[in-house]
């Protein structure tokens, strides 16, 4: 039975990757999918993709670090499901790979812009609009990088762990108004973006840490957001959850 048929959500960073997954997913749940993203190339690609599948799709040029574009993408995702936003999953974000020591200024703000005031700029928005209607799901995606320490996650991790925070926030505050706000926390994903992140030293030390021996997929935190945006996942609130093979769980590991 798909719960959501008849909803409408906005995807940003919806073009490829893990929010093309959580588009596509919902799309098969019934819902009117609005992608928000910064490659109107790849959107394209993505609306066709889509759209051959019988999905209904819009487009919405979408830089997160610009507050402007986080108001103008929501109301035009509220416009196409008819002056209400239901859900909200919030994927856009850019990441590095780069020690403490050697994090420039620019580095790091520019993680900050992205990362985490993109996510602050679109929540809020998506925030607003489902006050208003008294009703709402808004799922972050955030990573394990923001709960664990590791090498080379100072800026990215710094982000990540914000976004963690501001999601418990909006939990407590939009609580009484219908609104959910729950964050996930991938792990190693073979993404675009990890695949530029990870160099192989970096994927055999991960490799090594995941009791489940191997990166995830989009698909499978696609399966999660999906659950924390419908309906019967009214009671989990501010929660963080991991999709991760077991990363954040493990100690120690003896692997033949």
């Amino acid at each position: 039975m798909r719960v959501l048929k008849g909803q409408t959500a906005l995807v940003t960073g919806g073009a490829r990757g893990i929010g093309f997954a959580v588009a596509e997913q919902l799309a098969q749940q019934g819902v009117r999918v609005a992608i928000g993203d910064l490659d109107a190339d790849q959107m394209r690609i993505a609306q066709a993709s889509l759209e051959a599948a019988g999905a209904e799709v819009i487009c919405v040029p979408l830089d997160v670090s610009s507050s402007q574009q986080c108001d103008t993408a929501v109301e035009a995702a509220a416009e196409f499901g008819g002056g209400k936003l239901d859900i909200l999953v919030h994927s856009a974000g850019i990441g590095l790979e780069r020690s403490f020591l050697d994090t420039s200024d620019d580095e790091w703000a520019r993680m900050m812009d992205v990362d985490l005031s993109g996510a602050f700029y679109c929540c809020r928005a998506a925030g607003r609009k489902m006050k208003e209607a008294g009703y709402g799901r808004i799922v972050t995606i955030a990573s394990t990088a923001g709960v664990a320490g590791g090498t080379g996650r100072a800026a990215y991790g710094s982000a990540k762990g914000g976004v963690i925070m501001l999601t418990r926030v909006l939990a407590v505050e939009l609580a009484t108004y219908g609104v959910t706000a729950n964050a996930l926390a991938p792990g190693a994903i073979e993404t675009d973006l990890v695949a530029k992140m990870h160099s192989e030293t970096t994927r055999r030390v991960y490799r090594r840490a995941i009791p489940a021996d191997r990166y995830g997929t989009p698909e499978e935190v696609a399966a999660a957001a999906v659950f924390l945006a419908s309906p019967s996942s009214a009671y989990v609130n501010g929660h963080v959850l991991a999709v991760d093979g077991g990363f954040l769980a493990a100690g120690v590991l003896h692997k033949d």
